[in-house]
């Protein structure tokens, strides 16, 4: 069921007053790497693998959608591979294309109005909901950016997986054309009697 908190924003930023506004969760967990058995299945198997051998290619793909711009692709593919690259010969792990990617995670959120992680945690557990409840909208959304980050720095590819998931699930790909495509088929070959 879909959580309803009181806030004064909706996904694109737009102020509703003191109107409810209804969170959805995300459609796949952050640890379901294949997904749900439905229509996506094939998808989400290639998401998988993605995120697990070429993050970059993944992350890309992701913004692209999210843009909705055919060619953006190449614009966040690189930089993110560049700092992959980076982290992992400095450091020996991929520590530094999480603080580039998770903006992704926050855009997703607040495109499709999820619910955050912490304010999941906070409904799961029931401890929390009335200090998330009790917050205004700047600090819920400072506190819900820094839960995207602690995402991706805790568990990058789970998290990129996840936004994969949910992107592909709600936004076509831009350079997809959904235009009919008509077959004329020649008539059979015809004979004079």
């Amino acid at each position: 069921p879909c959580a309803t908190v009181p806030v004064g924003w909706t996904a694109e930023g737009k102020p509703v007053g003191d109107l409810l506004v209804r969170r959805s969760p995300w459609a796949t967990g952050i640890f379901s790497c294949f997904g749900k058995g439905d229509e996506f299945f094939g998808s989400d198997v290639e998401v998988c693998l993605l995120g697990s051998i070429a993050p970059c290619v993944l992350h890309g793909s992701n913004s692209e959608r999210l843009g909705a711009v055919p060619g953006t692709f190449s614009n966040h593919c690189w930089p993110y591979t560049g700092l992959y690259f980076i982290g992992n010969v400095l450091f020996g792990w991929n520590c530094l294309a999480p603080f580039y990617a998770y903006s992704n995670r926050t855009s997703i959120r607040r495109q499709f109005n999820l619910e955050g992680n912490c304010e999941t945690m906070a409904r799961s557990c029931g401890c929390l909901e009335t200090t998330v409840a009790a917050m205004n909208d700047a600090d819920r959304e400072q506190w819900e950016s820094g839960c995207d980050l602690a995402a991706h720095v805790l568990c990058h590819p789970c998290a990129l997986c996840q936004e994969a998931r949910e992107v592909r699930r709600k936004i076509p790909h831009p350079g997809l054309s959904l235009q009919p495509v008509i077959v004329m088929i020649p008539p059979a070959g015809q004979a004079m009697d």
